[in-house]
């Protein structure tokens, strides 16, 4: 029901209904620049003067020739704060182009992750089976600790983490996320 103030009519010129939300969402972007020289300072400059977070960041060069790279971030905020990082991006020189890939279709995303795991006994065999189930690969194994090697979704890449915590998680390092758009064509 609209609450109308008194002395406005209902034949208002404008929308009382607020059309802010105030959910928060998780969205990927992927934002093409020229890579040079304070391209990515200018792009987190962006993100710690507004206040933004950035969950995930992965910056690689994508056109040796063209020089130009992607830089693949996740970021939370409402539909509103999302609208605004898209725009403040676009207007950056160096940048090309911005993708929300949450939006414009169904993505894969992937993120790598290195676990270091200590442990003895039941815990370092319950670590191995929790690693053969995740399909995590042993990459390096002392007499006192394993490095997993795992890659897949962030959840996956969580849902692992929360499992070895117990049975000794010393050391864990991410990639964050990389993500293209599915399909045949070519979106970003």
């Amino acid at each position: 029901m609209l609450n109308i103030k008194e002395g406005s009519t209902s034949h208002s010129a404008y929308n009382l209904r607020s059309t802010f939300s105030d959910v928060e969402e998780r969205h990927t972007l992927a934002v093409i620049v020229e890579n040079e020289p304070g391209v990515l300072a200018r792009v987190i400059g962006l993100f710690s003067g507004r206040g933004y977070n950035i969950e995930s960041l992965t910056v690689a060069e994508i056109d040796h020739t063209g020089h130009m790279s992607r830089i693949t971030l996740v970021t939370s905020g409402t539909p509103q704060v999302i609208g605004q990082i898209k725009a403040q991006l676009g207007r950056i020189v160096p940048v090309h182009e911005v993708h929300d890939l949450t939006v414009e279709g169904p993505t894969v995303e992937r993120e790598l992750a290195l676990f270091k795991v200590r442990g003895e006994g039941e815990h370092r065999v319950e670590a191995l089976r929790l690693a053969d189930i995740f399909r995590a690969n042993v990459v390096d194994s002392t007499l006192e600790s394993f490095v997993f090697e795992i890659t897949g979704t962030p959840d996956k890449i969580d849902a692992f983490a929360d499992l070895m915590r117990p049975l000794g998680l010393t050391e864990l390092a991410r990639t964050g996320v990389a993500a293209l758009s599915r399909g045949p064509e070519a979106r970003v």
